[in-house]
């Protein structure tokens, strides 16, 4: 039987959808037929996106949201069902960083603040455990949906200095199969939760960390790049792929697993 890797006329919701990341696999899924849901920090973040993508013959619309609040999320599902009658799809992209949740060159682990560290791995956990409560419901009444969750390299291996952020995407990979487990088994096959873990890519958040002002790299983006096989950072259309496959009935005997996209980083010793 051939895969079906059909997204046609699915109806797709993107946390963080305003960022770079998320506005990029918005508009890849669009180009598939998908109508997509972005939900972002402020209105104006959000209708960019969907600006774009109505400009590119695609159907999308925007909220304002705050992903660790589940009555706005809520309230945000109930419009969507009332306009396009289901979700068949969850991207959780929503996510950061703080720099009090980080341990600077000059740091120690002593110098934490646990307030940042606080923020940081709520934003990061809860900022994806909520809209997957929300959104899951809908696909367990349906029977049929796929949620996305974004890990990171730093679970598997250590990254120095971002302590917060790395604790919170642990958590995310946990969350992944035991939800994957607890959809299955009390809502049948049709619900799937997987996670995708990026290498690492340039975005306006770690660029000065990763390039010098010349474009060179810097200290920590030579390491990176000789732990990296491919021996460049990634490019975020290079996500959308393993995305899209995801979402696909193509993956219909997938859930619970955490796929990396990183050039091999996560293969390589080193040696």
């Amino acid at each position: 039987m051939k895969p079906d890797f059909n997204l046609n006329d699915k109806v797709a919701v993107i946390t963080g959808g305003g960022g770079a990341l998320g506005g990029c696999i918005a508009q890849s899924l669009s180009e598939s037929g998908v109508k997509i849901v972005i939900l972002d920090l402020t209105d104006e973040s959000a209708q960019k996106t969907v600006d774009l993508i109505e400009r590119n013959g695609g159907k999308a619309i925007g909220f304002a949201s705050n992903v660790l609040s589940k009555d706005s999320i809520q309230k945000i599902s109930q419009e969507i069902i009332a306009k396009w009658g289901r979700v068949d799809i969850l991207l959780n992209a929503a996510g950061g960083n703080m720099q009090g949740a980080t341990i600077a060159v000059d740091q120690t682990i002593f110098d934490l603040s646990m307030d940042d560290f606080k923020k940081v791995t709520e934003l990061n956990l809860n900022g994806s455990v909520i809209p997957s409560l929300v959104f899951g419901e809908i696909m367990a009444q349906q029977k049929s949906g796929s949620i996305i969750n974004y890990s990171s390299m730093s679970v598997d291996r250590v990254i120095t200095r971002v302590v917060g952020y790395s604790a919170s995407k642990a958590g995310i990979e946990n969350f992944t199969r035991w939800m994957a487990v607890e959809m299955a088994l009390k809502f049948g096959s049709g619900v799937r939760v997987n996670a995708i873990a990026p290498g690492f890519f340039v975005g306006n958040q770690n660029r000065a960390l990763l390039l010098n002002n010349d474009g060179t790299y810097t200290d920590r983006g030579e390491t990176i790049i000789r732990n990296t096989p491919m021996k460049r950072f990634g490019e975020a259309e290079e996500l959308n792929g393993a995305i899209h496959f995801l979402c696909s009935e193509a993956a219909q005997f997938i859930t619970g697993v955490v796929l990396p996209i990183d050039g091999g980083f996560s293969a390589f010793s080193g040696v």
